[in-house]
């Protein structure tokens, strides 16, 4: 069972900018494909982008294009997700997640492992 940990979530004024990191625990993340969701408060969750294992493809929202851009490191096992332009809409509980077969899906229902999440707050 892989374990995910996000981390760096906070609170910034809108215009600022954070850095979520989500550590994976297993041997096999370089084959993951790694997306990150979010969900506000009595909201769906919605995907936000995915970064694909076998060629890095990348998959962004409409709403976070341009603004976001998501990384990895497979040597340290951890995806990131670098977050500019913050907007109030922004704020939401941020979750990553491993598609453990190495797909490029936009669905939550694609990916097989969570994080617990992590809070990001934008106030205006």
């Amino acid at each position: 069972q892989e374990q995910l940990v996000e981390s760096g979530g906070g609170s910034v004024q809108a215009g600022g900018s954070l850095r979520l990191s989500c550590k994976a625990s297993g041997r096999t993340f370089s084959s993951y494909t790694m997306g990150w969701f979010r969900q506000a408060p009595g909201k769906e969750r919605e995907f936000v982008v995915f970064i694909r294992s076998s060629d890095g493809h990348t998959y962004y929202a409409d709403s976070v294009l341009g603004r976001f851009t998501i990384s990895r490191d497979n040597a340290k096992n951890t995806v990131y997700l670098q977050m500019n332009s913050l907007k109030p809409e922004d704020t939401a509980v941020y979750y990553c997640a491993a598609d453990r077969r190495g797909r490029g899906y936009a669905y939550a229902n694609a990916y097989d492992y969570w994080g617990q999440g992590t809070q990001v707050t934008v106030s205006s």
